[in-house]
């Protein structure tokens, strides 16, 4: 009805190039799935793509921290690239106000959203002022976009445990690590060629030998299969004990399920969510996204904090080697007794000298880059101490995609920095304004035998769950385009503004909605 927006709300349909590349969520593999699912959706181009972001935040900072505030965010992805990710275009759809974390409760809250997005399935009459002529306007929501945690309060799977991994699911290759308590998820030569000879130095990776395949992602049709007997508790805290369904928690070792063992995987489901009550759901190839931003920080903070052996940032202590001995594996860097119960551990192909760390910080301290490419890094650099400190996540996407190859080269051995350059250069493509879909293909390949070689330098502890979702980032780019439109980045900012609106702790809902508002009228 908007004369200014009329013409954008067709532009993925009459203005963009169609060449066989990913510019848009409009040529992705899901969009097109989709399209083929839904044939009468797709022929007309006025019917609204959606996508759904949400986090939590404390609005009072420091003020309080027992309060969270859960925005509930809308894409509209029929506009032109320039236009549909900018904060301008975003639809506050709800705030959600909570003393404590919203956890699986999330699903009561949007249930007025499920509605809309059912009513707007089914189409509204409204006008269409380019053609003057009142037409049915009917949107569909294609995926969410949320941090790891939120994942889970969103999809319903457990993103926490032996079975951390949404896209792994019941087949995650995770292990208990006694030492460091904790678990590793390692076994990346899963995805490598049959015959590929890392498929079976056990000794060298996790222990075992790898004969099976690469998985197979879970359809929304076979997860509702597992569910359908499902029953789940709302405000499980509110119930009485003999209630509650038993959880497992993090730090359950290898209790619930033996190695050999094959779970049900329906067990593992922490609830049914509510998107599956929208009627093409379970359709959708790419339901929740991984956001490559909290991907890109974790895996930075892991590498740096062991290079620089940060205490307790690093990966690489007596725990973690203590690990190696119990799991026979990587001799050479098992710790040698010393008097007095100490131990000596013997130095990593990674570990740098005093020297060589301050030879890291200098070239990071004294690096020059363009305006506006990224924040002051060096003012977050102790040259002195041989440590990076207040780095906030873009400043580890810019580290991880450009610095970290050129700061490393100076003062770490070839074998790891070719590791680190070659792990760069994937991220690097991931997050490329345009995609090839071979190239995706090719890239998948160059992911799993680069954690490989990571699993070979590097102990079990450095295998987080962050750092393992890596193997899925090219597959759920062919899957969903662009990574930039489905990342976490715009939706942060927008949460940051949405923080300064706030300035006391009376009605804090009530001001962010009225701030918003205003702004947009």
């Amino acid at each position: 009805m908007s004369s200014k927006t009329a013409e954008s709300m067709t532009w993925h349909h009459d203005g963009r190039t169609d060449d066989g590349l990913l510019r848009h969520p409009t040529d992705s593999l899901a969009w097109k799935s989709f399209d083929n699912k839904f044939p009468g959706f797709a022929s007309d181009p006025r019917s609204v793509r959606l996508g759904l972001a949400s986090d939590g935040f404390n609005p009072f900072k420091i003020m309080s921290t027992a309060y969270s505030t859960w925005p509930v965010v809308l894409v509209p992805y029929n506009l032109p690239l320039w236009i549909c990710m900018k904060q301008s275009s975003l639809i506050l759809s709800m705030i959600i106000p909570r003393e404590q974390g919203l956890g699986n409760d999330i699903d009561i809250y949007l249930q007025p959203l499920i509605e809309e997005l059912k009513q707007l399935w089914a189409g509204v009459e409204t006008y269409d002022v380019l053609r003057k002529e009142n037409f049915n306007l009917r949107a569909a929501l294609m995926w969410t976009i949320n941090d790891f945690p939120a994942y889970a309060n969103l999809s319903g799977w457990s993103t926490k445990g032996r079975y951390a991994c949404p896209c792994c699911v019941a087949q995650t290759c995770s292990q208990w690590l006694y030492n460091e308590k904790k678990f590793s998820y390692m076994g990346h030569h899963r995805w490598l060629p049959k015959n590929h000879r890392f498929r079976f130095q056990s000794s060298v990776f996790d222990g075992t030998e790898e004969f099976r395949e690469a998985l197979l992602q879970t359809s929304g049709s076979e997860i509702l299969f597992m569910l359908e007997d499902m029953n789940f508790i709302y405000e499980k805290m509110n119930q009485p004990p003999n209630t509650q369904r038993n959880r497992r928690s993090n730090d359950e070792a290898d209790d619930d399920f033996d190695e050999e063992d094959d779970p049900n995987e329906a067990d593992l489901w922490k609830k049914r969510s509510i998107f599956f009550e929208l009627p093409y759901w379970e359709h959708y190839l790419l339901r929740h996204n991984l956001d490559v931003m909290h991907i890109e920080k974790n895996v930075g903070e892991n590498i740096v904090g062991t290079i620089l052996n940060v205490n307790g940032k690093s990966k690489d202590n007596l725990q973690s080697r203590l690990d190696l001995v119990q799991m026979g594996i990587r001799s050479d860097l098992h710790p040698n007794p010393l008097p007095n119960e100490k131990y000596r551990l013997p130095p990593s192909i990674f570990s740098m000298s005093k020297m060589e760390k301050e030879v890291f910080c200098t070239v990071l301290k004294d690096i020059k880059v363009p305006n506006a490419y990224s924040s002051n890094i060096s003012r977050c650099v102790i040259v002195k101490d041989r440590r990076l400190y207040s780095l906030k996540s873009h400043d580890y996407h810019i580290l991880m995609q450009n610095l970290l190859p050129v700061a490393l080269r100076c003062c770490m051995s070839k074998k790891v920095t070719s590791c680190i350059i070659e792990l760069s250069n994937i991220m690097k493509a991931i997050c490329g304004k345009v995609l090839d879909v071979q190239e995706l293909q090719k890239v998948q390949d160059r992911a799993a035998l680069t954690l490989c070689n990571m699993e070979k330098i590097f102990s079990p502890s450095f295998f987080t769950i962050m750092v393992h979702l890596i193997i899925h980032l090219p597959h759920k780019a062919i899957l969903g385009g662009p990574v930039f439109y489905r990342w976490m980045y715009l939706i942060e900012r927008f949460l940051s503004k949405l923080k300064s609106y706030c300035r006391n702790k009376q009605y804090p809902e009530d001001r962010l909605l009225k701030a918003t508002w205003q702004e947009n009228v």
